[in-house]
């Protein structure tokens, strides 16, 4: 099964995010966008994008554009910025939650992104972010590096394709295609027509502590809980589920 994911370029149009000496984030963040889905889609992976230009949405449209599309995954890139120039300096991932599949998407980007010298700010949980609560799918936003620090400008600019690298392969290590590593198995907890309804039985899974997403399987909405490496996994979480009272099936992702 072919994973999809949906890649946001932080900021857009009138909003510049950070700036320091006329470099702008919008700018920044669309640039690897573009270069990180081409690399991504080279290596098998289906990929969409909520802007290629230089446009505004709002987080909560972004957020729907991904819901929309039914992507599997939802990557925004950003870059941060300090009070005082040169003070702070490094990548981090922010999640809605720790121990979730996004938090593992995360940190695997960010482990690349340290080991190919950036300083390593670690994972951080926000669930106050629009992009993050609000979509549908494991999210992460990534900070990469203060744009107001002269070294994190020169690493982002001179060793760009090593960045981008180093980011596609932490996607690669924590979603694996089809025949890299293994099929993954979810347990499908609903099946509906109506988004809403699938919606609302993601809120009450991830209110019970379950990673769920809602997966757009023409005409239906599916409810997913989990990625499992393994049938066993997959089998045990589904008897979770039920014991929780839930009409479950086991599926391959």
């Amino acid at each position: 099964m072919a994973v999809t994911i949906i890649l946001d370029a932080g900021h857009g149009g009138y909003d510049n995010g950070a700036s320091y000496q006329g470099r702008k984030e919008k700018d920044d963040t669309l640039e690897v966008t573009l270069a990180v889905g081409q690399k991504l889609q080279e290596a098998g992976y289906d990929v969409l994008y909520t802007r290629t230009e230089d446009r505004y949405d709002s987080p909560y449209e972004k957020a729907q554009i991904a819901n929309r599309f039914g992507a599997d995954y939802f990557i925004s890139f950003h870059r941060n910025s300090g009070e005082e120039p040169n003070t702070y300096k490094g990548t981090q991932a922010l999640v809605y939650a720790a121990d979730t599949e996004a938090a593992r998407l995360g940190k695997a980007i960010n482990d690349r992104l340290a080991e190919m010298g950036f300083f390593d700010l670690g994972l951080e949980e926000r669930p106050g972010l629009v992009v993050l609560r609000r979509t549908r799918m494991p999210a992460v936003l990534m900070e990469l590096g203060f744009i107001n620090h002269e070294e994190d400008n020169e690493r982002f600019s001179a060793q760009f394709d090593e960045m981008t690298d180093a980011i596609v392969e932490g996607v690669k290590s924590a979603i694996p295609l089809d025949g890299e590593e293994g099929a993954r198995f979810g347990v499908q907890a609903g099946l509906f027509r109506d988004e809403a309804n699938a919606a609302y039985l993601q809120e009450q899974l991830e209110g019970q502590g379950y990673v769920a997403s809602v997966v757009w399987q023409d005409p239906y909405y599916a409810v997913v809980v989990g990625r499992e490496a393994s049938l066993e996994d997959a089998l045990e979480l589904q008897s979770q589920l039920r014991w929780d009272g839930y009409d479950t099936l086991v599926v391959s992702l």
